[in-house]
């Protein structure tokens, strides 16, 4: 009954004759490429096993578009290829060539030293060079992971149309798929067989998504279903997911026994942390000690994707992936008397959140939750050099999912607020008569505002870092004289950076008056386009301070002949003061800004185009001054 249903569902979907020029005006306006046709079936046999079948059609329309002449299919331990098959089309139709099968290149997932994947890529290719042409691939995968049920996003691609999609599930009697809509006009077209249940969707004449200023992430913008089990099994290790306590259960299983340390190690903790008290002291003493004695590696063999490796391998071997550090980490905590729990995490600074209503496996790594009195000590295990408890843009501000003996639990990981990110700045700057200066600049980054300065430490000879300064300092013409470094690890660490810098021409002269812009480093010098009517709402991801101050000591025989107004302006999206004051030969420049995170209403998208206009055009005011007639 399954090979017939099977067969109805792959019905011709194309004419391979017909020219690849019949496309409506309103699929070619915008795209590179055209999807005349593409249908996806997912078939569960069981628990255990599902097969994936592809068929695709695509028209080319210029070099842009060429990645879709591009097959990529991935596979592993888990997931094997069954076939691959394609053929390119001229515009008129006219067959260029099939792919055979000595053409399909097999490679590494790979792509870092520290990687130990079974992961790799079949990659097939049809490019052509005379445009329009089409190509057709066809592919089948066979799974054996039921972690994972397919994700259809029919229009991936921002400058590609789609002429029609479809995507059908086929269910064994009994067990249960779940799906989740998203920007789908048609909903899900559902029917069933004495033996099977059927799924079906379908999209027609989509055109490219554009995005915006400040939109939200694409995910959440374009048509998608996304499927999952309720019940699965991965190498004889079954599971159930309607709910997220039941899917950390399932965890649960993978990691149970895996936290056991060798005796030696446990006398050799506990002596370390004799005498402290304080259980955060504990926890930086056994943090240091991970970061000291362990590596990180990449480790993706199988379950092995899922499962950690034993913490006494761990502690025999000093390396381990983000599971196994943690369950090491874990480990380590106990022997000394602090309970902590195993955390799945979508890390990442630009990755989309966790949908809290869908219970399925959208993590891709692990940290560490250490409960504590007043609130909870997060723990990053792959970094040697990360702050005890600091998260970061990397695991901050989002959802993770607490593996704890009961089962999966949703929570917060912590927030960090515009306070937290600062960057905090005092330069005294010498200017003299041509308008060179002199500077000494001393500038505090904490939170997440001082990541950037914290990789470059950690990852930068002191050459690179010089040329790093010279990228990244954001000063017309200078020489960096000297610069030094000072990190200060902490739950909220920071970055104290001074330089010495030789400004050229910092001042405009012109005939007797000399033109200072008062903001040295930190001038704004684009805004985002007002773009009309906004689709999409707007999306600031990242709230932050600045304050700038900055002192000039003026040349002498220069007299004040203007200054702008002080100005204060506060909205919804942010606030902004600047101030200067006149003392004699000294001008004193002040500047904050705050820039706050948040999600509002589309409407409200030229109030933060007006609000940035006006942080620009202060950014650029002028002192003006004259010299004196001797």
């Amino acid at each position: 009954m399954i090979k017939n249903i099977y067969t109805l569902l792959l019905i011709a979907l194309w004419a391979v004759a017909t020219p690849v020029s019949a496309s409506t005006p309103d699929l070619l306006k915008g795209a590179n490429a055209i999807v005349n046709q593409e249908e996806k079936v997912f078939t569960v046999h069981s628990l255990s096993k599902g097969t994936t079948h592809v068929k695709r059609v695509v028209t080319i329309y210029n070099e842009h578009g060429n990645d879709h002449a591009k097959l990529y299919v991935h596979h592993d331990k888990l997931n094997k290829v069954d076939f691959i098959k394609g053929t390119s089309f001229d515009r008129n139709g006219k067959k260029i060539k099939n792919l055979k099968n000595s053409e399909i290149r097999n490679v590494s997932a790979s792509s870092a030293d520290n990687e130990v994947l079974d992961n790799r890529i079949m990659i097939a290719e049809l490019t052509h060079q005379v445009y329009p042409y089409k190509v057709e691939f066809e592919y089948q995968t066979t799974s054996s992971n039921m972690l994972f049920y397919p994700t259809w996003i029919p229009l991936s691609n921002s400058k590609t149309s789609v002429a029609k999609a479809t995507f059908q599930v086929i269910m064994p009697k009994g067990m249960t798929l779940r799906y989740r809509e998203s920007n789908l006009k048609e909903k899900v077209h559902q029917w069933s067989t004495a033996t099977h249940d059927l799924y079906s969707w379908e999209v027609s004449n989509l055109t490219p998504v554009e995005s915006e200023p400040y939109a939200p992430h694409m995910l959440e913008l374009l048509p998608m279903v996304r499927t999952a089990p309720s019940d699965f099994e991965v190498q004889g290790y079954k599971g159930n997911m309607d709910t997220w306590e039941a899917y950390g259960k399932w965890i649960n299983q993978l990691n149970e026994g895996r936290d056991v340390l060798p005796e030696a190690t446990k006398a050799k903790l506990q002596a370390m942390v004799a005498g402290i008290d304080d259980p955060v002291e504990k926890i930086k003493k056994v943090y240091q000690y991970l970061q000291s004695n362990t590596r990180y590696v990449s480790i993706q063999l199988g379950l092995g994707g899922w499962q950690p490796f034993e913490a006494s391998f761990v502690d025999s071997k000093g390396y381990g992936d983000c599971k196994a550090l943690t369950n090491y980490t874990k480990a380590m905590l106990q022997a000394v008397g602090i309970p902590s729990i195993y955390a799945l995490v979508n890390g990442g600074s630009n990755e989309r959140g966790v949908l809290t209503d869908f219970p399925s496996s959208q993590f891709n790594h692990v940290i560490l939750s250490v409960p504590m009195k007043q609130d909870t000590l997060w723990l990053e295990c792959t970094s040697q050099f990360e702050s005890a408890g600091f998260s970061g843009s990397f695991t901050g501000d989002r959802h993770a999912l607490l593996i704890t003996p009961t089962g999966g639990k949703l929570v917060k990981t912590q927030e960090y607020t515009a306070k937290d990110n600062l960057q905090s700045r005092l330069a005294t700057v010498k200017l003299d008569e041509s308008g060179n200066a002199v500077a000494q600049v001393q500038t505090r980054y904490t939170g997440i505002a001082h990541e950037d300065h914290r990789d470059v430490i950690h990852n930068l000879s002191p050459e690179e870092q010089r040329k790093w300064l010279y990228r990244t300092i954001s000063i017309p013409a200078f020489d960096l004289k000297s610069y030094a470094f000072d990190l200060k690890k902490g739950r909220m660490p920071e970055v104290n950076e001074k330089l010495e810098l030789s400004l050229r021409q910092l001042a405009t002269v012109s005939g007797k008056r000399m033109f200072l812009t008062p903001n040295l480093m930190n001038r704004w010098t684009t805004v985002p386009q007002n773009t009309g009517n906004r689709k999409y709402e707007v999306v600031r991801s990242s709230a932050y301070i600045n304050v700038d101050t900055i002192v000039y000591e003026m040349p002498a025989g220069f007299a004040l002949e203007f200054k702008p107004n002080d100005l204060s302006f506060s909205t919804a999206f942010g606030s902004f003061e600047s101030k200067v004051t006149i003392d004699g030969r000294q001008v004193t420049y002040i500047r904050t800004l705050q820039m706050d995170k948040g999600r509002y209403k589309p409407e409200v998208y030229a109030a933060m185009v007006a609000f940035m206009n006006e942080v620009y055009k202060a950014d650029q005011q002028q002192v003006v001054f004259v010299k004196s007639i001797q």
